[in-house]
């Protein structure tokens, strides 16, 4: 018997177990329940994974990326879908794996972490093109592209700052 991810609604009203898992996924494991600044948290969230990858092979990190924004994409589909809207707040995994493009191929250390951050967040709110259209994709697509677009705009950033900045000046890496 083969099994689709065709959606069944869960016995007595309860959100079944996909459902369930794909709220935890979308919503950065809860954070983005958060009743102030759900985003920027789900950002933190990111940078917090970015320090846990910090030693991982180029590859490796690469695939963190492809991942998160793979099922991110699933999962905050899915939650659009549950919560009956295009781009829900709750959604944070698309901050979560954002932030994780910021940081990708730049040498991760407080400083930096702190510019990619606040990068991040400006070019999250701003959307500066292409991404503000990117949010148009249908489904977990829209929600997921705008982000990473955002992630390669403050990545850009970051290493501007970095060369008008070193790391070796600034006293913290």
């Amino acid at each position: 018997m083969i099994h689709t991810m065709e959606m069944q609604p869960a016995p007595e009203g309860r959100p079944s177990f996909v459902d369930s898992l794909a709220t935890a996924v979308a919503s950065g494991l809860g954070l983005g329940y958060s009743p102030v600044a759900p985003g920027t948290f789900g950002a933190a969230l990111g940078v917090g994974l970015c320090w846990l990858a910090r030693d991982w092979p180029l590859w490796a990190q690469v695939v963190g990326v492809v991942v998160l924004f793979l099922g991110g994409t699933a999962a905050s589909g899915r939650l659009a879908v549950l919560m009956g809207k295009k781009d829900p707040g709750r959604a944070v995994i698309d901050e979560v794996a954002g932030m994780w493009v910021s940081l990708l191929l730049l040498p991760f250390g407080l400083r930096t972490a702190l510019i990619a951050f606040v990068a991040f967040r400006i070019t999250d709110t701003l959307k500066p093109w292409p991404a503000r259209q990117m949010e148009g994709l249908p489904g977990g697509w829209g929600i997921m592209a705008d982000d990473m677009m955002a992630g390669v705009y403050a990545n850009l950033m970051v290493r501007v700052v970095l060369l008008v900045w070193p790391l070796s000046l600034a006293g913290m890496r």
